[in-house]
């Protein structure tokens, strides 16, 4: 058990805390960088194009950058952890099932496998149940 000092008192911070900690930071940058991604590299109306022609309506492409936007910086604020963690995982489930699921399972396959996606969506369910751990705002919340 490490002590952490709060504002009001010490707290006491536990291995699972800082394990919700690792995981929710870590996947607040990867969101981060994929919406990056989608902005920087093959732009808004480049990734709309792609979501249309999975048969997808275009303006889910917009939705999914913002959610990885909005939701990746919530994660590593630890700012309603359990919500964010469960509102993602249709990003990664559609991630899955279209944009990688016709390229079968491992990620290395052309057009990237759905392992990766699957695999961090797992990850989301497991943050949902983790919490924000140390160092979030939801944390913050309740002391």
């Amino acid at each position: 058990m490490i002590l952490s000092p709060s504002s009001s008192a010490r707290i006491a911070v536990t291995h699972p805390d800082l394990a919700a900690l690792l995981l929710r930071v870590t996947m607040g940058g990867l969101f981060l960088a994929h919406a990056w991604l989608k902005i920087a590299v093959f732009t808004p109306a480049g990734t709309a194009g792609y979501f249309t022609s999975l048969g997808l309506p275009g303006i889910l492409a917009y939705l999914t950058i913002a959610a990885e936007l909005l939701g990746g910086l919530a994660l590593i604020a630890g700012f309603r952890t359990r919500a964010v963690s469960i509102a993602l995982l249709p990003v990664l489930i559609g991630a899955a099932w279209f944009g990688h699921g016709s390229a079968g399972f491992f990620f290395s396959n052309e057009g990237g496998g759905w392992e990766y996606p699957a695999f961090w969506a797992v990850a989301l369910i497991v943050q949902a149940l983790l919490g924000g751990g140390a160092w979030s705002l939801d944390r913050r919340a309740v002391h």
